[in-house]
């Protein structure tokens, strides 16, 4: 019986042949395993199908689990596929319920053929097939409207005008000899992702309804799969859009201070979530850079890392040596209640002497580079990381030559699943050696081909250059006298300064400022320090002194004597405040300059 039956399923293929006009009869090639054969047994379909479920689906890609599809099926099913995917399935949403009378908006997402068919005319690959002249009356569309196969054995002239997308097409599809078709639609939970062409011609067998079903069961498990991958999609462009919402949207104006600062998320959603970068303005020009890391990746990573970074900004406007923001960062992060560490650098850069104090809590080192494109890394001491609680930090301060950059960074910058962290370290730091200035502020090292898969690790890369203020701006210290009348003596410096600067009607505000912060000096800071002047889009007035409170507008009864000095620099100016350093304090107070345009003089 097993022979007869062979025999009888020879004559029908060459009847079939025989009865479908002219056509191109292909070279008959060696199959692979899989449905086309004659002796293609229950058990044969099933490790099939088996193989399917480890060829497609190997990524969480909506694109490549396609092209996936449509590679596995040729030649084995078919001698050509396309796979179309639902736009609102590629933008992340779930996909569209069967209704039997709208047709959804597809994409065209990936064609496979046999050499022979190379002429064929698909649906280009990327391209909307809404747009196509015969959408309507496609099997195709019949197939997406209705959520069910369409299966064609043996095309006639009518079936094809139904199947090609174009006039063009239908030519290339007859000339190709291409003779049985079906489409199946790709569903998952209940709803329509997409759906699958194929095709055969030549002397291939025509499609019969077993071919259909296991069509039909190829196109389920891939739909699981191609579903998979959008909620893995969608869950990434959550994670990304929240952590980019939590990430600066522009680099402060600092004076003497140029930061450019770049984030690249990972290819995989769970390498998303930890990492942030801030650029803060301090008092009197002076730039707060931080970077930061924390364990762990997802929409946890990125709320603790959003919390963190809220609470850096704040400290560093009350205190700005580095080594103490990351000792009270520290204990915020144990504060947080969810067990997660984080490493992180800070540098403060004081363009009154080009420098850079820096602290590290468990973070890669900075690199330094020269203006003749020398790169070196800082020998910061390296801290415990944040909630950890090993404290306390030490600073390092250097010099920032001139001309040069300073490059702090997350390590997905430079983390790999192979090489060791010596050899990463210094693949950066040769990379950034050899790169140009503008090529390192535009953010290079974040561009350059990966040695593995794909960026499995988010990355930020900080990059801040030093430079000479500019025309309009101006900066002038003195260290005032310990005896005599310092107050006297801060009066008059600042007065004629602000004459050579032309900007005489601001002098007796700020010599009341002054006034105010050298007295609140004597009383209560050990004596006055450092007095900075800082002329940058507005005027700011500093004095330091080695007291450790930090001055607050105290309430004065209409019979106290005193009490009312920082109640006038806080109706006189635009914002004052204060904030600790490394020997005591420093208070400020800025106001406006009204009508300033162009350079200053000297």
């Amino acid at each position: 019986m097993n022979g007869g039956g062979g025999r009888a399923r020879r004559l029908t293929r060459r009847l079939a042949v025989q009865n479908a006009g002219p056509r191109l009869l292909h070279p008959r090639r060696a199959e692979p395993a899989g449905p086309r054969g004659d002796r293609f047994t229950t058990a044969a379909r099933m490790r099939w199908l088996n193989e399917a479920s480890t060829r497609i689906g190997t990524s969480l890609d909506l694109e490549r689990t396609a092209e996936e599809l449509a590679a596995f099926s040729v030649p084995r099913l078919a001698d050509a596929a396309a796979v179309d995917l639902l736009e609102s399935v590629l933008h992340g949403e779930e996909g569209e319920r069967v209704t039997g009378t709208a047709v959804p908006v597809t994409r065209a997402m990936a064609v496979r053929a046999i050499d022979a068919l190379a002429e064929l005319e698909p649906a280009p690959v990327g391209e909307v097939v809404n747009r196509l002249e015969r959408r309507e009356t496609l099997l195709t569309t019949e197939c997406l409207r209705n959520g069910r196969p369409v299966l064609v054995g043996r095309m006639t002239a009518r079936d094809y005008a139904r199947v090609a997308p174009t006039d063009s097409a239908e030519a290339a599809m007859r000339r190709q000899g291409v003779h049985s078709y079906m489409a199946v639609p790709l569903i998952a939970r209940g709803v329509l992702l997409g759906s699958a062409d194929f095709v055969r011609a030549g002397d291939s067998p025509p499609f019969n309804r077993a071919d259909l079903d296991l069509a039909g069961q190829l196109a389920s498990m891939a739909a699981v799969f191609m579903d998979n991958a959008r909620l893995y999609g969608r869950e990434r462009e959550h994670v990304v859009s929240l952590q980019r919402s939590l990430l600066p949207r522009a680099t402060p104006h600092t004076p003497g201070l140029r930061v450019h600062a770049h984030y690249a998320p990972a290819v995989d959603a769970h390498g998303v979530g930890g990492d942030w970068y801030d650029v803060v303005a301090l008092p009197s020009g002076r730039t707060a850079l931080v970077v930061g890391d924390v364990t762990g990746h997802g929409l946890p990573a990125a709320a603790t890392m959003g919390r963190l970074r809220t609470v850096a900004r704040t400290l560093m406007m009350l205190d700005i040596a580095p080594d103490r923001l990351l000792a009270r960062l520290d204990l915020a992060t144990r504060d947080l209640e969810d067990d997660q560490v984080a490493t992180c650098l800070c540098a403060v850069y004081d363009p009154a002497d080009s420098s850079y104090t820096i602290a590290s809590a468990g973070h890669p080192p900075p690199l330094l580079v020269d203006a003749g494109g020398t790169a070196r890394y800082l020998d910061v001491p390296v801290g415990a990381p944040l909630g950890a609680g090993v404290i306390p930090y030490d600073p390092l301060r250097v010099r920032g030559p001139v001309g040069g950059r300073l490059v702090l960074y997350t390590d997905g910058l430079i983390k790999t699943r192979t090489d060791d962290v010596d050899v990463q370290l210094e693949g950066l730091r040769a990379t950034v050696a050899a790169m140009a200035p503008e090529q390192l502020d535009s953010g290079g090292p974040l561009t350059l081909p990966r040695r593995d898969d794909g960026r499995f690790d988010e990355a930020v890369l900080l990059v801040a250059g030093g430079h000479e203020l500019g025309p309009g701006v101006r900066l002038r210290e003195w260290d005032l006298p310990t005896e005599g009348n310092p107050a006297s003596t801060a009066r008059k410096l600042v007065t004629e300064q602000l004459a050579r600067w032309e900007l005489g009607e601001l002098a007796d505000v700020t010599e009341l400022v002054v006034s105010e912060l050298v007295g609140n000096a004597l009383r209560y800071g050990g004596g006055p320090g450092r007095l900075r002047l800082l002329l940058d889009e507005r005027l700011q007035v500093e004095l330091a002194d080695t007291g450790p409170d930090l001055p607050q507008i105290q309430h004065a009864d209409v019979s106290d004597e005193g009490g009312r000095g920082l109640q006038l620099i806080n109706l006189l100016c635009r914002r004052w405040g204060s904030c600790r350093t490394a020997n005591g304090k420093i208070v400020w107070a800025e106001q406006n300059v009204p009508g300033r345009d162009g350079d200053l003089p000297l």
